[in-house]
């Protein structure tokens, strides 16, 4: 099994303190995904909008939680 597969049965245990300390790995995971693929989109010229028309959140919203952790371009680089 993967991480992830173990961590969502985990998330259906019966007993509260395991599910919800799986909740907490599963969310870090997403995040941590989420922003990989964001980073991804960026690297390959996908725009704010194309980003979260995929993700179906604003723009503002997927600006907000992604831009500054984007590596900052020079604009001197061409």
């Amino acid at each position: 099994m993967t991480e992830a597969t173990d961590l969502a049965a985990a998330a259906g245990s019966a007993d509260p303190r395991v599910g919800l300390r799986a909740v907490v790995a599963l969310r870090r995971l997403l995040e941590g995904l989420e922003h990989l693929q964001v980073a991804n989109a960026r690297a390959k010229g996908w725009s704010w909008q194309e980003i979260a028309d995929a993700l179906q959140v604003t723009r503002q919203g997927v600006h907000k939680k992604h831009a500054h952790l984007m590596p900052m371009n020079d604009p001197r680089e061409g």
